[in-house]
């Protein structure tokens, strides 16, 4: 049995309001009281009951963090800035993993909200949602993290993904490519949907309509080996030439994919990841990805919460960090090979033409 405060006093002699004070408001007790006291408790094993401590006082010194997968190492540095601002504070951080799924977010949310947190951090897995607006109506603070805010009814923290898939897909058509594919997860999942518009958008501008999509069915790299064993079996001639994939751990499983297959990276196909983690550049193809700042989003989440905590006057802000392109192996080898092919198909077409028109022209 947890050793009880009562038991505390009567070991030290005093009573258990001094316990109490030594506990939370040491600095009104006598030294040698204290000192006493502090014996006992180490003696006796003494831990404290802070879940019912901060049910007194209606406050508590934790807060949420639910992410879509705690094995992908995006959300793993994502948390790490979290922490280090929570640490700060003096709060202490409740990592939960949804694994994508809506019911596991759900029973997440509800035994957040049991343990009275001061808040919750979150990347939904559908968006804004019933349980998000409850738990903000109860007065629980909420910012949404890599996931904007449609109704800016929520503090959010994300990259804009629109122009992270815009600058992927222009590297590849910068490279010549023509047969591009997406490889994405749950359409649902606001980040995926939105690489997907910014690859479209990057086509549309190049005057090319086709993007095939590819469905991993998770954003893991089991995922990934999924979709790769499904371009593996294509006829070289159908087989895209470069993929996109909604994010690294994907990528690295198309990678995986292609190496089983003996099918060349970047030779015979190039491969563009997202969130460029640590594995990215490690990978026996060091992949070319999109870069997210994954410290500074948690750090910057976790400000916006502690900000909002308590504060009737705060004002919800959503902040845009923006993307970059980092350029490796997986891709960049293929560059010179492509140009050259594509400038070759391009004179192609218009010697074809302008053989065409001589023909005309001479036989008017």
């Amino acid at each position: 049995m947890p050793v009880s405060i009562r038991e505390v006093a009567a070991h030290a002699g005093v009573s258990a309001a001094t316990v109490s004070n030594v506990l939370n408001r040491p600095e009104i007790v006598a030294r040698p009281t204290r000192d006493r006291v502090s014996a006992s408790i180490r003696e006796l094993g003494f831990v404290r009951n802070e879940s019912a401590r901060q049910l007194r006082a209606g406050q508590s010194r934790t807060i949420g963090l639910v992410v879509l997968d705690v094995a992908n190492p995006f959300f793993t540095d994502v948390a790490r800035g979290v922490e280090d601002e929570a640490s700060k504070a003096g709060l202490a951080v409740i990592l939960c993993n949804s694994d994508d799924q809506e019911h596991k977010e759900k029973r997440y949310l509800e035994l957040l909200e049991e343990h009275r947190v001061a808040g919750v951090l979150i990347t939904p897995v559908a968006g804004d949602g019933a349980r998000l607006a409850r738990l903000q109506r109860r007065g629980t603070a909420v910012v949404l993290v890599d996931s904007r805010s449609p109704s800016r009814g929520y503090c959010s923290v994300a990259v804009d993904d629109v122009l992270g898939g815009d600058l992927a897909v222009s590297h590849l058509l910068a490279a010549g490519h023509e047969r591009i594919a997406y490889i994405g997860g749950p359409s649902a999942i606001r980040p995926v949907a939105d690489r997907y518009e910014g690859a479209l958008r990057a086509l549309g501008r190049a005057g090319q309509e086709e993007l095939r999509w590819i469905d991993a069915g998770s954003l893991n790299v089991a995922g990934g080996q999924k979709a790769g064993a499904e371009i593996a079996v294509m006829r070289p001639a159908d087989r895209p030439t470069a993929v996109f994939c909604a994010n690294d751990l994907i990528a690295l499983g198309v990678l995986q994919e292609m190496t089983r297959n003996r099918i060349r990276v970047p030779e015979d196909i190039s491969i563009v990841g997202y969130d460029d983690i640590d594995f990215a550049a490690a990978a026996a193809v060091p992949l070319t990805s999109i870069r997210q700042p994954r410290l500074e989003l948690g750090r910057t989440a976790a400000r916006l919460l502690l900000e909002e905590t308590g504060n009737e006057t705060h004002q919800h802000h959503q902040v845009i960090f923006e993307p970059g392109l980092i350029v490796r192996h997986s891709t960049e080898a293929a560059l010179g090979a492509r140009h050259a092919a594509s400038a070759a198909r391009r004179r192609s077409r218009t010697a074809s033409a302008s053989t065409v028109a001589a023909v005309q022209s001479l036989e008017g």
